[in-house]
């Protein structure tokens, strides 16, 4: 990776983008600093008296943000609209004929999707906004103001503010996407998740205060961090490969096809999409819980209870979730019937397999095979930081008294949304110098 970025460095036009993707970077994170109007925040932030369900939940929201939401700046809302926007489209667009047709109209429809896509984003960025404004005056972090006319102004600033800060960090996501390197939306959530690995790393240093066996559990939590890392690159790369043959074809005096090939399928295809996904069902209970008081004891305390990440339950559910939305991504990222109809097309085979239905019916059980393995994988990953800060709380109580796990804030999300977007960014840095590469030597 350092050697693909000092080579793309040496590059001038390369140079250019890397430059102009680290501004707009270091401009977001600068709209990350800059707070709201009318906001009274201190310096330990919104998120220090919740409870254990609710901060889970606003910490997630919090990591996506780079520490934007937890002290209400303009970008408060990061790129989450946005990407819920995505989802809600690419989903929408095998349940609506009409969106459909739009993908299949090559860039035009990509246009008017990614049209769509930002005017969705613009509204739930909207509603979003409409949420926290309540939440911040929830917890008395609003200036203080006598009249109705100064609250309906104060509101009415907080939330179009706070929209507007959407809208802007989408723009100049797609500004890197044009002039830049890697994918600007991706690169904005990388940098925020980059901009608090300090607090996480003085968080982990924190636990050497309580001495004892803490001296080993945090820099054995440092070596699953690391290894993680590891196992997701390998997990990244790997990939099932089904093995095609080609017929040879006579068009006029040429003969084509005759040789082979292969269908590479990625195991984890669906990315961190699964995660994000049951996250987000997950944080619903939590974000009930933000605008209902219960009492400790009762039913509805003990429901809550269940979808705090202290809870055993919590990480069955998220594995189920998991599971449940990898197969569900998987089908509509592939079509076992029209990967077998354009094999047939192309007069390619799978060898040892007929063509047609058994063709496809082949495709469809190998996908089963690798979605749920990838969906195992991730899994591991998302779940290992809350097992963790599970098996070391137990071990503190038992042990030494204390009531504090290891808790690796850098969870499974984060670190998988940090090694993809490094990985494909540093592939478009070397596809790019590749082109450039094979342009010289044709000139």
């Amino acid at each position: 990776m350092i050697q693909t970025l000092k080579n793309a460095w040496r590059i001038p036009e390369l140079r250019k983008k890397i430059i102009f993707t680290v501004l707009i970077v270091l401009l977001v994170r600068f709209g990350a600093a800059v707070p709201v109007p009318f906001l009274s925040i201190g310096a330990d932030g919104l998120l220090g008296n919740q409870t254990v369900t609710t901060a889970s939940f606003l910490d997630y929201i919090n990591m996506m943000s780079g520490d934007a939401f937890n002290y209400g700046t303009i970008f408060a809302m990061s790129i989450t609209p946005y990407i819920n926007s995505s989802i809600i489209i690419q989903l929408l667009t095998v349940a609506i004929p009409a969106l459909e047709r739009l993908s299949k109209e090559g860039e035009e429809g990509r246009k008017k999707l990614a049209a769509i896509t930002r005017y969705v984003a613009v509204a739930l960025g909207l509603l979003q906004a409409t949420a926290y404004y309540v939440y911040i005056r929830s917890q008395d972090a609003l200036s203080p103001t006598d009249s109705t006319f100064g609250q309906i102004f104060q509101a009415v600033t907080i939330i179009l503010v706070l929209t507007a800060g959407t809208a802007l960090t989408m723009w100049l996501g797609e500004q890197i996407n044009d002039k830049g390197i890697g994918n600007g939306i991706s690169i904005i959530l990388f940098a925020g998740i980059v901009s608090r690995i300090p607090a996480y790393a003085t968080q982990l240093y924190g636990y050497f205060e309580y001495k004892g066996i803490y001296y080993a559990l945090v820099p054995i939590a440092v070596v699953c961090l690391v290894l993680l890392v590891i196992f997701i690159v390998w997990m990244d790369n790997a990939e099932r490969r089904i093995p095609v043959q080609y017929t040879k074809r006579v068009v006029g005096r040429k003969m084509y096809g005759g040789q082979n090939s292969h269908i590479p399928i990625k195991v984890n295809m669906s990315g961190v999409l699964p995660i994000i996904f049951a996250s987000s069902i997950l944080s619903l209970p939590a974000t009930i819980e933000m605008f209902v008081t219960t009492e400790e004891g009762t039913f509805w305390d003990k429901f809550f209870g269940v979808f705090s990440t202290e809870h055993w339950a919590y990480g069955i559910i998220y594995f189920v979730l998991i599971i449940f939305f990898a197969y569900f991504y998987a089908s509509i990222q592939y079509n076992p019937i029209e990967m077998a109809n354009n094999l047939a097309k192309n007069s390619g085979t799978i060898p040892g397999i007929r063509t047609g239905r058994p063709t496809s019916d082949y495709i469809a059980k190998v996908l089963s095979k690798i979605t749920l393995l990838g969906a195992l994988l991730i899994s591991v990953v998302a779940l290992f930081p809350i097992v963790y800060s599970q098996i070391t709380t137990l071990i503190c109580v038992t042990g030494l008294g204390k009531q504090t796990g290891v808790s690796i804030s850098l969870g499974g999300t984060s670190i998988i949304i940090l090694v993809g977007v490094a990985l494909e960014t540093v592939k478009q840095l070397e596809s790019q110098m590749m082109m450039r590469h094979y342009k010289g030597f044709l000139d």
